[in-house]
């Protein structure tokens, strides 16, 4: 996965921030809409973007589309540097792959260990009750 090469097919659109915010808000135009089309993307290989698909499918639209926002800052400029590190982290999280897990054996100290507990705290409870009368 090459990271500059993956910014360059970024594409960003500047949208008006939602919500309450004044005259300010109703003019400019600061919050960052990131697309990133993974399916037609030369950055990633073929295995990666099985990867991102499976990983980010919650995430992609129909076309295989990644869309962020970010609307954090009053800045554009600091939104979209925001934008892309979001998307950068995103992307590196879902290409990490989990190690397999080893199947291990107790040992056979902790196997008796457990048994004897076991038959101490059974011992306990038998001797909560009432002696039969016979």
């Amino acid at each position: 996965m090459d990271t500059a090469q993956i910014v360059q097919e970024l594409q960003f659109k500047a949208v008006r921030s939602s919500g309450a915010g004044g005259q300010h808000v109703n003019k400019v135009s600061t919050k960052i809409e990131l697309t990133y089309d993974l399916q037609n993307s030369t950055a990633v290989t073929d295995k990666e973007k099985e990867r991102l698909l499976l990983k980010l499918s919650n995430r992609l639209t129909k076309e295989n589309v990644l869309l962020l926002q970010c609307d954090d800052s009053r800045s554009q400029h600091k939104n979209k540097d925001l934008a892309i590190k979001r998307f950068l982290e995103l992307i590196k999280s879902a290409l990490i792959v989990p190690k397999k897990r080893k199947k291990t054996k107790p040992s056979r100290s902790a196997i008796e260990k457990r048994l004897n507990t076991k038959k101490k705290s059974a011992l306990k409870k038998a001797n909560r009750k009432k002696p039969s009368l016979d």
